[in-house]
């Protein structure tokens, strides 16, 4: 991994837009007249100096920058001010009273006069003439500024005042309480969590705020979101999971995410042993008692009740609160109303806790579990009895509470929390000894798969499953065995490529149960029977099994085996061609298992249902139902589960392509619990759609490139970037890549088996598209060889298309509307290989997208548009680009936006009356890119981009990273070589 970047090596600011225009505002209005001053607080490491910087790199004044050093309770005096000076070239000796701060300034007469004397910061014992010789050296620094100020805005940043001895103190109050009318910004920085009640920092700064030029900005941590935009900007190559990890652990922070960046790679879980110093020091300041709660409070966690750190600290009343007000004073703690303690920050308890000693952290978390037995009803005493005494070595007691816990975590609607516990159970189960008698091993892995399932995993539900079949015993325990056969099989059906095992799974439960009578696992094994023969395209036989399970699930009375199996027969007949009678079995579903409160089989068949809406084209109807869907998959915490996250997914795709996609980004944004690389991987590859058609390019281009190494988990995933990313390719002007990867996708579908009826179809369109747009190349290079290869490769990748869904007809019982519209626009892009395109075929592409698809229709509408553009349609052309610039403005559609635009510019149409003239080409650039590489392809050196657009040579890199980035380069030649070749740079 390279080094980490730093924040002020140029590094973009991060979600700092409102403090940096507060301060750019007061800086404004200091140019104009009026002085002022900011004092900005912010926790350590959180970015006050980043913010300074950016200011300071984004203003024309006259920057002068001090710092106030750590050296003990007295500290260097004036030295902040001393080093601001230094940097200024006016002439420091025409003011002698400066010397004083300055010794390097005294002339040799000055020497002679003040021999013997002593400076009035380092005199303990203050004299009247030491009064007088510090206001005549305040003056002068009051007049020195202001004079510097005439000539030029000034800005003094004075930076970490909480290390300020008492005459920087003295001197900052002087210039704040004098500021007038003098062009001068001062902005002063000081940690917050530095100021215990007693700092003396602390009434100074009431004071101050009491001025009237003086304001006071607080810098915040970064949000969640922000926080992740940070990390991602500062690690392009660490998984996701490890970034969103870390972004969660620095707590917003921006020196401790750049300390676990920096150790990610070796130990990712791991506090850096220099964060942990840089923490460490601060509870070493507290006394030996508030240290001693401290370590105490660490061990429970984030959080501990004043009561049990009483009993646990094992210290009188008076000694423990003295205690826990110094360490509040000392923002190591903060409490609540209810008598509630809690670290500061978590990497606060992390370090204190990694620092105790092992017998003393077994000790103290003994202590606990001690203390926690006694009230075994308090909500959570389960999960803490676990945890304390799996730490405290006491395993039958960690065993027992870890299968309460796990109970405790499903109830409360959190599966990760509970599949957590049910692993240490399962770890503990042999080592324990001594095992609780209401359950067994088999019943806590089919518990786990089950729970692993609706918690995002699952890989690790088929792998919990398949341990606990070698437990079953089919003759003394048929319906046990049947119902773990069944588990496997349902755990298997949501993974790629086990399909054979999955039948052979269901078929196994089917012999067990065959000749039983009636029951609710009979009723199970039967509807699991029926999903099976679906897949196996064998749906007379589906439908039958699923009647069966029906009706034997009424037999017995059960009425969440019943919603199952209505589920299973509205599949079945859906295959058939029964639109309505599927959908009615969908609802009636739907209303059983609401009954039961069986809710995954509510959501199971709340999918279907909303996915018959959206493959008959229905969408508003399909949003609705997947909306409704995903709000009971949220309020029962099984949004990750295998019906909840196939939910989602759905609802990315659904309302991206029915034009809302503010709703579709909100679906698409990552998980913010742990679940598998699997899901992980298919949620984003569902976004790649919006990041490629809003214009985010870059970021689209890291996606799809990540995702190509998920491939192999989910055929899902490489047939959905397959097609986003041929896309992607196109509107980056590299049609060689886009069919590089629709062959690709083919080909690993292919390998992959099984029929993919409307992906291969809309993986051919954009194959075409792709070698149209290299025919055209080769057109404009008058290479007749290349052009007659991509023609040829053109129509074979579109017969492909047709092929398929010829093949997809029997299957489907119909083509349906996307799958129609899909193979419309492959042969209209077909068309397109020797030409400007069929109008004809290219207006049937737009009336077959027609039932709801708005971004595809309006791309289509300009395509269509630049074909009658061709036969000299003018009006009809100008018509059809209007309506597309209208979809692709609403929708923030760019690189659609601009292609429209850069049509209508050639053919000197005017979109609207007050618009600005459309750009010539989709520009990949911001004004500041541009320019920087058209002086790389000038020659220039960074140093000298950065001389001759006033910007740093570090800002240059940034640029230039950038750039490359989305150019797909690795090397500034190769950034302006691909800029020339695709029309980007002129030469």
């Amino acid at each position: 991994m390279p080094p980490v970047a730093r924040l002020g090596s140029g590094i973009p600011l991060v979600a700092r837009g409102r403090e940096l225009k507060r301060l750019r505002a007061a800086l404004e209005l200091a140019s104009k007249g009026t002085a002022g001053a900011v004092l900005l607080a912010g926790d350590a490491g959180v970015g006050k100096t980043r913010i300074m910087e950016e200011l300071a790199n984004g203003t024309d004044a006259l920057v002068l920058t001090g710092r106030c050093l750590d050296v003990g309770e007295t500290g260097l005096p004036y030295l902040p001010f001393a080093e601001a000076l230094s940097q200024t070239t006016a002439d420091l000796t025409q003011r002698p009273a400066l010397a004083m701060l300055m010794p390097s300034l005294q002339l040799p007469e000055m020497r002679d006069r003040s021999e013997g004397a002593v400076s009035p910061a380092l005199n303990p014992g203050r004299r009247p003439e030491q009064d007088v010789g510090q206001l005549q050296l305040f003056d002068a620094v009051h007049g020195l500024l202001s004079e510097l100020s005439q000539h030029q805005t000034l800005l003094l940043i004075v930076e970490d005042l909480h290390w300020a001895d008492a005459s920087t103190r003295y001197l900052f109050s002087f210039l704040l309480s004098r500021l007038k009318n003098q062009r001068m910004l001062v902005v002063g920085t000081y940690r917050s969590d530095d100021l215990h009640r007693s700092h003396p920092l602390r009434p100074l700064l009431s004071e101050l705020v009491r001025l009237p030029a003086v304001d006071r900005l607080d810098l915040p941590p970064f949000n969640a979101a922000d926080s992740k935009s940070f990390v991602e900007m500062l690690s392009d190559d660490l998984p996701t999971e490890v970034v969103r990890q870390i972004a969660e652990r620095s707590e917003g922070n921006a020196f401790f995410a750049e300390e676990l960046i920096a150790a990610a790679t070796c130990k990712p879980d791991s506090l850096p042993s220099a964060l942990a110093d840089v923490l460490l020091s601060r509870i070493e300041r507290l006394s030996p008692e508030a240290q001693h709660v401290v370590r105490v409070a660490s061990v429970r966690g984030r959080r501990v009740r004043h009561d049990r750190l009483r009993t646990v600290a094992n210290l009188d009343e008076i000694t423990l609160d003295t205690a826990l007000r110094e360490a509040v004073q000392h923002h190591v703690f903060v409490v609540d109303d209810n008598e509630v303690f809690s670290f500061r920050h978590a990497l606060l308890r992390e370090a204190v806790y990694g620092d105790l000693l092992p017998g003393e952290r077994v000790r103290l978390h003994g202590a606990y579990a001690k203390h926690l037995a006694e009230s075994p009803d308090e909500r959570g005493a389960a999960a803490a009895l676990a945890h304390h005494g799996l730490e405290s070595h006491n395993l039958p007691l960690a065993l027992d509470a870890s299968i309460k816990a796990a109970r405790e975590a499903e109830r409360a609607g959190a599966p990760a929390e509970s599949l957590r516990y049910l692993e240490q159970a399962l770890k503990l189960w042999d080592a324990a000894g001594q095992r609780p008698s209401d359950v067994d091993e088999m019943t806590l892995l089919r518990r786990a798969s089950w729970v692993a399932g609706t918690a995002g995993q699952p890989e690790r539900a088929i792998a919990f499953a398949r341990s606990a079949t070698k437990l079953i015993d089919p003759e003394n325990q048929p319906e046990e065995a049947a119902e773990v056969l069944k588990r496997l099989a349902q755990a298997l059906s949501t993974v790629d490529g086990t399909e054979d095992e999955h039948y052979t799974a269901i078929e196994q439960a089917w012999k067990i149960m065959r000749d039983r009578p009636a029951s609710a696992t009979r009723s199970r094994v039967l509807s699991g029977l029926s999903s099976a023969m679906r897949y196996q395209c064998r749906n007379d036989e589906a439908r039958d099994y699923a009647e069966q399970a029906v009706a034997d699930a009424r037999a017995v009375g059960a009425n969440g085996a019943v919603a199952d199996a209505l589920a299973s027969l509205g599949i079945a007949e859906g295959r058939l061609g029964q639109v309505e009678q599927a959908r009615q079995h969908f609802r009636e579903a739907v209303e059983c298992a609401r009954e039961v409160e069986a809710v995954s089989t509510e959501l199971r068949a709340m999918y279907y249902l909303g996915l018959d809406y959206y493959e008959q084209g229905v969408l508003d109807e399909a949003s609705k139902v997947y909306k409704e869907a995903g709000d009971r998959a949220r309020d029962y915490g099984l949004e990750w589960s295998t019906f909840g996250f196939e939910i989602r997914v759905l609802q990315v795709l659904v309302h991206y392509y029915a034009g809302d996609w503010e709703y579709a980004a909100w679906a698409a944004t990552p998980p913010g619990t742990p679940v598998s690389s699997t899901v992980q991987a298919r949620l984003a590859a569902a976004g790649t759609h919006l990041a490629v058609s809003r214009g985010e390019l870059a970021q689209a281009e890291r996606m799809t490139t990540q995702l190509r190494n998920d491939w192999h988990r989910d055929i899902q995933i490489a047939l959905i970037t397959g097609g986003t990313g041929a896309e992607l390719a196109i509107w980056r002007g590299r049609p060689e890549l886009a069919v590089e990867r629709v062959e690709d996708a083919l080909e690993w579908a292919r390998r992959a088996g099984g029929e993919w009826i409307l992906a291969g179809i809309r993986i051919g369109a954009f194959g075409a598209a792709g070698y149209a747009e290299l025919a055209a190349k080769a057109r404009r290079k008058r290479d007749t060889e290349a052009e007659r290869a991509a023609v040829e490769a053109g129509r074979a990748v579109t017969q492909h298309a047709r092929i398929t869904a010829e093949r997809g007809v029997p299957r489907l019982g119909a083509l349906g509307p996307e799958g129609r519209a899909w193979l419309a626009r492959a042969i209209a892009e077909e068309s397109r290989l020797t030409g400007g395109g069929d109008p004809e075929l290219w207006l049937a592409a737009v009336d077959a997208f027609g039932f709801g698809f708005v971004y595809e229709q309006a791309l289509c509408r300009w395509r269509f548009a630049e074909a009658l553009l061709g036969t000299d349609r003018r009006d009809e052309a100008a018509e059809q680009l209007r309506l597309a610039g209208e979809v692709a403005e609403r929708l923030g559609a760019q690189p659609l936006a601009s292609a429209v635009e850069q049509t209508a510019k050639r053919a000197r149409i005017t979109l609207k009356s007050d618009a600005p003239a459309p750009r010539e080409h989709l520009d990949l650039f911001t004004p500041r890119e541009r320019s920087v590489l058209g002086l790389v392809a000038l020659g220039r050196t960074n140093r000298e981009v950065g001389e001759e657009l006033y910007i740093s040579e570090k800002t240059v890199s940034v640029h230039l990273s950038r750039i490359m980035a989305k150019l797909g380069a690795s090397r500034r030649a190769e950034a302006v070589a691909i800029a020339y070749d695709r029309g980007l740079l002129e030469p």
